[in-house]
């Protein structure tokens, strides 16, 4: 995890799927633990919501809050 990477949750869209459209911050909790049973995608959006997931397990998504907004 880098300070970039954080960035890229709060400004980065989901590319596909039924939140297709909605930041990586936004995606719910069920959606991530989906992925993490069936397996992330591949690449730096595979790594994101690896990320992301990890994040919401841990129930720490108010650490993305500060980000929001910013206008990166």
């Amino acid at each position: 995890m880098t300070p970039e990477s954080l960035v890229k949750l709060v400004t980065h869209r989901m590319p596909f799927g039924k939140y297709k459209d909605r930041l990586l911050c936004e995606l719910p909790g069920n959606y991530l633990a989906w992925f993490a049973r069936e397996g992330f995608p591949s690449g730096e959006l595979g790594n994101l919501l690896s990320l992301m997931h990890e994040i919401d397990h841990n129930d720490l998504r108010s650490l993305l809050i500060p980000l929001m907004g910013k206008g990166f």
